[in-house]
């Protein structure tokens, strides 16, 4: 099966490195018009450099940042007098790292802005088109931890589960107009976030990161994390015509670490 993105035009959030970068080279690679979005210009004006331009591509970038709501309305709403997407990839950077007993009422609301606000302002802006032409794509990146929380998430497991029942509503609202609407579960994987949630876990626990690492893994069957291209593959799908049918879904990627169903 060949998955052929030429034409179509995608926006794929915190895409300046990880998951965010995976998924938009698999984009590109796929025949994409990929505009990437972070706070870092300069990584974002190399990764942009790096895009393959073979099926006629034009790539570019927006530099915004997730965790200052109303400056990011501001700047995506111009961008969208302008513009338009067929493929729109909600992926922002993850709140702090904490327990429930660690956070307060106004760390929620930042998460709340942060990965909620954020995608939902995106969306409504990006519908329009995708209604006027009966075709689009919106993929949100979540998390394995709104089907099982982990206890040093407590931000994330709270706002990205009420992303992914937004998600399954908007699905059923824009189905008719063949626009499909799925989140993606995501595990471990390769990436600074893991890095970053790793180094605080070894300090909690007086152990070495790489006992925190090989620990992680021995709990994942497949006994290893994921690399972000395969993250990239699974997007690129389902921004593909062949996943028409699939809408409405939390697809988890994470090597079967989810014990439940």
């Amino acid at each position: 099966m060949e998955i052929s993105l030429k034409g179509k035009k995608a926006l794929v959030g915190g895409s300046s490195g990880g998951i965010g970068k995976a998924i938009a080279q698999q984009l590109a690679t796929s025949g994409a018009s990929v505009t990437l979005m972070s706070r870092s210009e300069d990584k974002l004006k190399e990764i942009v450099a790096e895009l393959p331009t073979d099926q006629g591509q034009l790539h570019d970038y927006l530099v915004v940042d997730f965790s200052d709501y109303q400056n990011y309305k501001n700047i995506i709403s111009e961008y969208f007098e302008s513009h338009f997407v067929d493929i729109l990839v909600n992926n922002t950077q993850g709140p702090s790292a904490g327990n429930a007993l660690e956070k307060k009422v106004d760390d929620y609301q930042e998460a709340f802005d942060l990965l909620f606000k954020t995608v939902v302002c995106t969306t409504e802006l990006a519908l329009p088109h995708m209604i006027n032409n009966k075709w689009g794509r919106i993929i949100n990146v979540a998390s394995v931890s709104v089907k099982e929380p982990l206890s040093y998430l407590a931000l994330s497991n709270s706002i990205r589960a009420s992303l992914v029942t937004w998600a399954k509503s908007l699905a059923t609202d824009v189905g008719e107009q063949q626009i499909t609407v799925n989140s993606i579960l995501t595990g471990y994987f390769d990436t600074e976030r893991i890095a970053q949630l790793n180094a605080k876990k070894a300090e909690q626990l007086g152990i070495s990161q790489k006992d925190v690492r090989a620990d992680m893994e021995s709990k994942v069957p497949v006994k290893r994390i994921g690399n972000p291209k395969e993250y990239g593959y699974l997007v690129a799908f389902l921004a593909s015509e062949q996943a028409a049918y699939i809408t409405g879904t939390q697809i988890p990627i994470d090597g079967g670490l989810l014990k439940s169903l």
